[in-house]
């Protein structure tokens, strides 16, 4: 009886080491298998490691005390109510299920095996208390398979690239284009993806794969000889990253989005997101080309400064090499003529897209398709066509700007102007900006004010990240009682049904919070 009851307990404390470790686990993932980044995440999180939750199985130390039987059964009862009431929740962005998340979910299952065996050869006394701690610091077990794991991540990660790597040499006439920024990568990626086409057959990588890795992907399961460009994105939280993929790839030409005050966690300053961001235009060829948006003033002071082994060429809604001007925006798009200084040549488009800051992107991809020999007229229609990509300013039939995917401070205050431009009743719902290091709250309450003559109504989601927004809100003469401040996103949406309806309603949602925030 003894050995059966015994190991009942076992059960059910691997059945809630199981159901928090997937838990923690996409945690790990969120945080790109970066242990320090975890580390931060716990600390800041403590609220997700330390609830009463997570803390049931305290409840096995004063059950030590009971006669031997009661204390398995109790205990059990308490390690299977643990593992119920910890079940993972529908996630915004759910744990991806790939290699080395089995692998990490493996190696966890090994600690957990060497653990009960340890326990079950333990008197009964020390089993229940054992079992007890160990159930504890789950998310810590998650951390020490990771760091068991790291060599055996960086050696299989060593023999992916250099794969791609031999697959990329197999196709010496493939051009690659590398899209770099603060933000506005992947709409870019898109866009110029979608002008290309019309004359060529173009892979990028998907989504918002834009690290080493995501990159290595794509090459090795979609690239096929018949593909005549290769489009990069390239993304960035250290110095150092862009050049990585650059080494990799070996772009011929580069984009430049946007240089702004994003990830500066890691980055500490602006100086060097600058210096990360132009790795891509230092790796370029001299013959071959780079394409930035000269309306953004930290690229436009680095251009001045030279010494790049290929020419430059700048677009945006100033005066440019490739210039958008007479910028039009109704509730369908805007329309928009594009200048090309070289030539003279001159063309009107029109699109879908919302925003100045995608008329800026449009630009750029114009002018890296120009410059590969797509005349402007060919463009109006692939122009015309495209469509906004999914919760970036993507207007919803419902009267919704989905803008959920991310959110930087320029992008933010071009949401805004958006909202701003319609004649109807405005609403903002955001939880604010994160990973802005010591500048976030500064930088949110500066939005909050701008966001003061934008809308009507401001819905803030999380009780963590709000106040910055409310005080510049308030301190831009928003109307108190058309605030509020909600816990959650459907908290936010509830209180959103309850505001009068006075005639037409848009509803700006900018940025939607990672589940690790």
């Amino acid at each position: 009886m003894e050995l059966l009851l015994k190991g009942l307990l076992l059960c059910f404390c691997a059945a809630n080491f199981i159901t928090q470790s997937l838990y923690f686990t996409h945690m790990l993932q969120l945080n790109s298998y970066r242990n320090e980044r975890y580390r931060k995440w716990c600390r800041e999180n403590e609220n997700n490691l330390v609830n009463w939750k997570r803390l049931l199985p305290a409840l096995l130390l004063p059950a030590m005390y009971l006669p031997e039987r009661y204390a398995y059964l109790v205990s059990a009862a308490v390690l299977l109510a643990t593992a119920l009431l910890n079940l993972p929740k529908k996630a915004k962005k759910p744990l991806v299920f790939t290699h080395r998340v089995w692998r990490l979910l493996g190696t966890q299952i090994l600690l957990l095996a060497a653990v009960s065996a340890a326990c079950f050869f333990l008197s009964w006394r020390r089993c229940v208390g054992f079992t007890a701690l160990f159930s504890l610091v789950i998310w810590l077990w998650t951390l020490t398979a990771n760091t068991i794991n790291t060599p055996l991540e960086k050696h299989i990660a060593a023999g992916y690239v250099k794969d791609a790597a031999r697959r990329l040499a197999q196709q010496p006439d493939l051009t690659v284009i590398g899209i770099t920024g603060s933000y506005g990568k992947t709409s870019t990626k898109t866009f110029l993806h979608a002008l290309l086409s019309a004359r060529y057959n173009v892979l990028m990588t998907p989504e918002s794969y834009n690290t080493t890795m995501g990159v290595v992907r794509t090459i090795r399961e979609q690239l096929r000889p018949s593909h005549q460009i290769f489009i990069a994105e390239m993304g960035a939280k250290n110095p150092g990253d862009i050049r990585e993929i650059c080494d990799l790839v070996r772009p011929r030409y580069g984009v430049l989005t946007s240089i702004g005050e994003q990830h500066l966690e890691t980055f500490k300053t602006v100086e060097n997101i600058i210096r990360t961001k132009f790795e891509l235009m230092d790796a370029l060829p001299a013959d071959g080309r780079g394409f930035a948006n000269a309306d953004n003033q930290y690229i436009r002071a680095r251009l001045g400064e030279g010494g790049f082994a290929a020419p430059m060429t700048t677009y945006g809604l100033n005066r440019s090499d490739v210039t958008a001007s007479d910028v039009a925006v109704d509730h369908s798009g805007c329309s928009f003529t594009i200048t090309v200084t070289a030539t003279g040549e001159s063309q009107r488009f029109t699109t879908k897209l919302l925003g100045a800051h995608n008329i800026q992107n449009l630009a750029g991809c114009i002018a890296v398709a120009v410059h590969l020999g797509i005349p402007l007229g060919e463009l109006v229609y692939p122009v015309r066509m495209l469509k906004p990509v999914e919760h970036r300013l993507q207007l919803l039939p419902n009267g919704f700007i989905d803008d959920a995917y991310n959110s930087n401070p320029a992008g933010f205050r071009s949401a805004l102007d958006v909202l701003k431009g319609f004649e109807a009743q405005r609403v903002l719902v955001t939880p604010g900006m994160v990973e802005l290091g010591d500048r976030q709250d500064a930088l949110n309450r500066e939005l909050g004010e701008y966001a003061a003559g934008c809308c009507d109504y401001a819905i803030l989601v999380g009780e963590k990240q709000a106040p910055p927004l409310r005080e510049g809100l308030l301190a831009g003469g928003f109307p108190e009682e058309n605030l509020y401040v909600a816990k959650t996103l459907q908290d936010g949406l509830a209180h959103l049904q309850t505001i009068p309806v006075t005639g037409p309603r848009i509803v700006l949602l900018e940025n939607d919070l990672p589940d690790n925030f």
